[in-house]
């Protein structure tokens, strides 16, 4: 997740430069989806964590949350419920974030609105 000032304007710039295509977006959020892949950015303007950092998906972020807490990774913002699930943000050993999140709730639908360019 990549913190933003304007989201749209954010959006407009990562599809232009990157190609990446608009997959789905709410009041705060713009999920863009990355060529030939599953992959997906998140731009967001939500009051969190604006460290960059690797993301996981995993199966459930409580249980890996308490799994990684004993491998000595702390925890900077316990689970939280999201759109699609949960997430939470880790630190490594070296204070690196790690953001996991889960689709416990499932994926979100493909956006139907679309940009044009005046």
């Amino acid at each position: 997740m990549l913190r933003v000032g304007d989201l749209d304007a954010a959006a407009h710039f990562y599809e232009n430069v990157f190609g990446l295509r608009r997959l789905w977006s709410d009041a705060s959020s713009v999920g863009l989806g990355m060529p030939e892949t599953d992959a997906e950015i998140v731009l967001h303007t939500m009051d969190l964590t604006s460290d960059l950092g690797v993301h996981y998906l995993v199966d459930d972020v409580r249980t890996a949350v308490a799994a990684y807490e004993e491998r000595g990774l702390t925890v900077r913002e316990p689970p939280f419920e999201i759109e699609v699930g949960w997430c939470a943000v880790l630190a490594d050993r070296d204070d690196n974030p790690i953001c996991v999140l889960d689709l416990s709730k499932g994926h979100r639908e493909a956006s139907t609105t679309t940009r044009t360019d005046d």
